[in-house]
């Protein structure tokens, strides 16, 4: 399976790079990097920091630093000022691709056989949206998307709106809308990946340097999620959209037209699923709705295991 991981390190991206990374049937085409959880710079840093611990070779590009239309929204407060505090990265290895995060992605899917690449945004969705601004065509030449974003009405940056679909929601209806089979990862499953105490010992006992730096940050990330959002283990979100992509039965599904919300007052980033019966018929759109989290777990664990 060959993936596009999109992505705006932050705590719970890099245990989806390590993931992926990690796991056999996965490889990754390409890295894109979106301004979300940091800054640009700094989540594009942080991305080249965690390629070179887990020995990742694929292009890594830069792509926007803002939203389409919205001044960019970060989350200091759960991800602090580095958007990977907690951590010391190693010096990267490799450059940045020299082209824009866009256009890797476009060139990436176009140069690929159709039905290859599997798009799998972490991030706000401003990439995948101006990727297809610029080449519809790619909407018809992928496997599908799999994104970390949004839930069943449930929230955790507003009552009703997840982070990702807040940052950039115009970005995100125009992904929802295009003609892809389109999987929403959202709070539903996401919020069930808790990295407990046991799951963090888990870590630890793969005895590697790898293991040890996710147990470094999930110490930051468990604090940061505490304080913020009373967690008292912290949902690690983005892994879950790249097991997801690896083995689908992970989880339950709802098809479901999607759309997201761009003006309300109170809903602006609001993913809403529609739950009538009769509107699963021949959707193109599917939300995740449980998790299977002992066996979730199993996988992460046992990827990141396999990095030396």
């Amino acid at each position: 399976m060959n993936i596009i991981l999109d992505c705006d390190p932050g705590h719970d991206d890099a245990v989806a790079m390590l993931l992926a990374a990690g796991h056999p049937d996965i490889e990754i085409a390409a890295i894109t990097t979106v301004g979300g959880n940091q800054t640009l710079e700094k989540v594009t840093r942080n991305a080249l920091g965690i390629a070179t611990l887990a020995n990742i070779t694929a292009p890594i590009a830069a792509g926007c630093d803002r939203p389409l239309v919205r001044d960019l929204l970060t989350s200091a407060e759960i991800h602090g000022e580095s958007g990977l505090d907690g951590v010391t990265l190693p010096p990267p290895a490799m450059d940045l691709d020299p082209r824009h995060g866009v256009d890797l992605m476009i060139d990436t899917i176009m140069e690929s056989e159709p039905g290859t690449i599997t798009l799998v945004p972490t991030g706000p969705l401003t990439n995948v949206a101006m990727a297809l601004r610029k080449e519809p065509e790619i909407a018809s030449r992928v496997a599908g998307v799999t994104f970390m974003g949004g839930g069943v009405g449930v929230g955790n940056y507003s009552p009703v709106a997840e982070f990702n679909i807040l940052v950039d929601p115009e970005a995100a209806a125009a992904v929802v809308s295009a003609p892809w089979p389109v999987t929403m990862v959202g709070l539903d499953v996401t919020h069930e990946a808790q990295a407990t105490p046991d799951v963090i010992d888990r870590f630890r006992s793969l005895g590697t340097p790898v293991g040890q730096f996710v147990v470094d940050l999930m110490a930051f990330f468990t604090e940061s999620n505490e304080s913020e959002q009373a967690f008292a283990s912290p949902p690690v979100h983005d892994p879950v959209a790249v097991a997801q992509v690896i083995d689908p039965s992970l989880m339950s599904y709802l098809a479901s037209p999607i759309v997201v919300e761009t003006s309300g007052a109170h809903t602006t980033g609001m993913t809403i699923v529609d739950r009538r019966p009769w509107m699963s018929y021949d959707s193109r759109s599917r939300a995740a709705l449980t998790l299977d989290v002992e066996r979730f777990w199993d996988l992460v664990i046992s990827s990141i295991g396999r990095l030396r």
